[in-house]
């Protein structure tokens, strides 16, 4: 029998209070992968990291959903590092990760932790109106000047942007078909969103992702990287991005994601997404 230190970290909160709560694992060298997907699903929030050595990079990462391991997690690679930084296992203002899937550079700015992620691939879709039915709206639901459409930095997540907060709130997402379609397409999942005009946010957002276990998520760095990379490309050119999610959840549970746009040449060459985070509590695992 193993009993298992496990911090719950919620990231992107706003203060000490909302974000998306993952869970963080140190010293995992010693587990093996069967190992921390039961740590994963025992643990129960939709994802948790596992810290190990590196020789490539500061850090090693591995992340679990209670169902499959999965090669990126933006909430909880910022909800490390955040800890991390806490615990003085960092210093500076940049640090590095290993992933399944390579390595990204993580940097600070205050209390603040981001993380790297690709220069975005865009993908067309023949017929966007098909999309429609996984969250059971009408054409005259979406937004006037956007379409739906694919966006990659390091991850696929379907773009779906509806024209209003209201219809935001009221999508009524059909969780089998956006599975089956997230099979077909290689998505993570469906982000749908409406931009907004205020002070404090370019966009209001939901994320749905029942392929990986999680009907719908706080907070999801992964996915509003591809959309700050969207809206540059088809709304207004900014390098920083502000982007409100979980507002709007059956539990509410509100997430503030700001994303940086690295621009070479009138490109994005890369982005940073981050936010705050703080420990929520911690738990003994015992396999």
């Amino acid at each position: 029998m193993k009993n298992i230190n496990v911090k719950i970290v919620s990231s992107f909160s706003i203060g000490n209070s909302g974000g998306n709560k993952a869970g963080v694992v140190l010293n995992a060298d010693n587990l093996t992968n069967i190992e921390k997907q039961k740590i994963a699903a025992l643990v129960g929030v939709s994802e948790t990291a596992f810290v190990s050595s590196s020789e490539i990079a500061d850090f090693k990462l591995d992340f679990f959903t209670p169902v499959k391991q999965i090669p990126h997690c933006g909430h909880a690679t910022v909800a490390t590092f955040s800890l991390l930084k806490q615990l003085n296992q960092v210093k500076g203002v940049v640090s590095s990760k290993e992933t399944i899937d390579g390595t990204r550079e993580i940097s600070f700015a205050g209390n603040l932790a981001f993380m790297e992620q690709k220069a975005p691939q865009y993908i067309y879709l023949d017929d966007y109106h098909t999309v429609l039915k996984l969250l059971g709206i009408s054409k005259n639901e979406l937004h006037d000047d956007l379409t739906p459409m694919i966006v990659n930095t390091g991850n696929s997540f379907l773009m779906l942007p509806v024209k209003d907060i209201k219809t935001l709130q009221n999508v009524s997402p059909d969780f089998n078909a956006i599975l089956k379609y997230s099979e077909m397409h290689n998505v993570v999942g469906v982000y749908t969103f409406t931009p907004i005009n205020s002070s404090e946010y370019d966009a209001e957002t939901r994320m749905f992702a029942p392929l990986y276990g999680i009907n719908e998520e706080a907070a999801t760095g992964m996915a509003a990287g591809p959309l700050a990379c969207y809206m540059h490309k088809y709304l207004n050119a900014k390098k920083e991005y502000h982007i409100s999610q979980g507002k709007l959840m059956p539990l509410p549970s509100p997430s503030s994601i700001t994303v940086k746009l690295a621009i070479d040449s009138g490109k994005i060459s890369k982005l940073f997404a981050g936010g705050n985070a703080y420990v929520e509590k911690e738990v003994i695992i015992s396999i």
